[in-house]
């Protein structure tokens, strides 16, 4: 038998049948139950006595009830004698609250991380935390890994005359740059001023983008005011086509009747999250096969970053 067995909690099950597919092994039982008044009970139903156990569970809508399910899996595992606990979280939840942005206001990414490492998970892998230092609040193993390996192709095999990245505010400008050299391509920034939460008006575009397609890069689409609203502005300045590419589909609100309406002509997503309903201007794409391939890395004590280490 391998060494590692892959358990799947109920946020995403798709995306860990996908994985064990790619891996080309069975995902391991687990019964998975809910009482009445909303408790979970977990048991766990094969020996995994020495084991290097794998969670796939992304902390998504509903983020508490996701988030119990992946702490009392991992007591479950602990208690049956598990040699490792690696919690595979596609989307972290509670990543944005990553800071005191205001007077007596907790900093819940890192109440989720010590909950985590109390639980007893032992290492971490999650894809394109919303800000990369929230890897320091573990005293554990974190593999931040990039959504962008995803994504180039895509944006290569569209073939566009003339391809500009943007960056949809000033904080994301570092993400936009990365994509922006993997491809060799200019840069633009959308200048917006949030005046509260899920609420944005865009102010500015810093750059030239008439007659360009332009490729907006973000790490997750929540509401969708921020893409709809940027894609307004850029085609309000001549822009021809405008993409965007976001890893997390957290799509939470209005978001699905605004992009139907709004002027983004397509926005490119990973299946960190499973999708709630169709949209016809959505494309999906799979990260099972790097979440795969980092686990088996993983269990073989091989190199992760070498995997993202493209020309």
């Amino acid at each position: 038998m391998s060494g590692y067995m892959i358990f799947s909690g109920t946020a995403n099950p798709e995306l860990s049948q996908e994985i064990a597919n790619y891996l080309e092994m069975p995902l391991s039982q687990a019964k998975i139950n809910r009482f009445s008044d909303g408790e979970i009970n977990v048991q766990i139903s094969e020996s995994v006595r020495g084991k290097d156990v794998f969670i796939v569970q992304p902390t998504s809508a509903p983020a508490n009830a996701n988030l119990m399910e992946l702490l009392i899996m991992t007591d479950a595992l602990k208690r049956s004698s598990a040699k490792s606990i690696t919690a595979v979280v596609p989307y972290y939840g509670y990543a944005r609250q990553d800071r005191k942005a205001a007077p007596r206001v907790p900093i819940s990414a890192k109440l989720v991380a010590n909950l985590m490492e109390t639980a007893g998970i032992t290492r971490m892998v999650t894809v394109d935390l919303h800000a990369s230092q929230i890897q320091g609040f573990f005293d554990i193993p974190v593999d931040n890994l990039y959504g962008a390996i995803l994504f180039m192709d895509y944006i290569k095999a569209k073939n566009f005359k003339n391809p500009i990245i943007a960056s949809p505010d000033i904080g994301g400008v570092a993400r936009a740059r990365y994509f922006a050299n993997k491809l060799g391509l200019d840069m633009v920034i959308v200048d917006k001023r949030r005046e509260k939460a899920n609420e944005s008006e865009v102010m500015n575009i810093i750059g030239d983008v008439e007659g360009k397609d332009v490729i907006l890069i973000d790490d997750m689409v929540d509401t969708a005011g921020t893409m709809v609203k940027a894609a307004a502005a850029l085609k309000n300045l001549g822009a021809t086509s405008v993409m965007a590419c976001c890893t997390h589909p957290v799509l939470s609100g209005p978001a699905f009747d605004r992009l139907e309406k709004g002027e983004l002509d397509e926005l490119v997503v990973a299946n960190t999250i499973p999708m709630t309903r169709p949209c016809t201007k959505i494309k999906m794409l799979s990260t099972a096969s790097m979440l795969g391939e980092v686990i088996r890395r993983v269990h073989n004590n091989e190199s992760v970053n070498s995997l993202f280490e493209t020309n």
